[in-house]
């Protein structure tokens, strides 16, 4: 009988988050694998922000700001979703 050996799981568990802050508010709005693809989803939704700022102000809405971080996949929500690029959907922030 041979033993068996553990294979070490490395980062399967340890993904990269794009964080939407809006005041004390924090949501994950998405995840990915690379930090690197991290980056540019955080870039794009801040060029996105950027683009309809004036109208979130005018039209009294919080303007989201976005961070990278670290996080495990076992840290989110279990009814967890992808959080729209201004950081709410139907009037509200998610």
């Amino acid at each position: 009988m041979r033993d068996l050996a553990a294979v070490p799981r490395g980062d399967e568990d340890s993904w990269w988050a794009v964080v939407a802050t809006v005041g004390r508010a924090h949501r994950v709005a998405e995840i990915y694998r690379s930090r690197a693809a991290a980056l540019e989803d955080r870039a794009w939704r801040a060029q996105q922000v950027r683009a309809y700022e004036d109208f979130l102000r005018r039209s009294q809405r919080p303007v989201p700001h976005y961070s990278v971080t670290p996080i495990r996949r076992s840290d989110l929500p279990r009814k967890w979703r992808p959080l729209p690029a201004l950081g709410f959907l139907r009037g509200e922030f998610i």
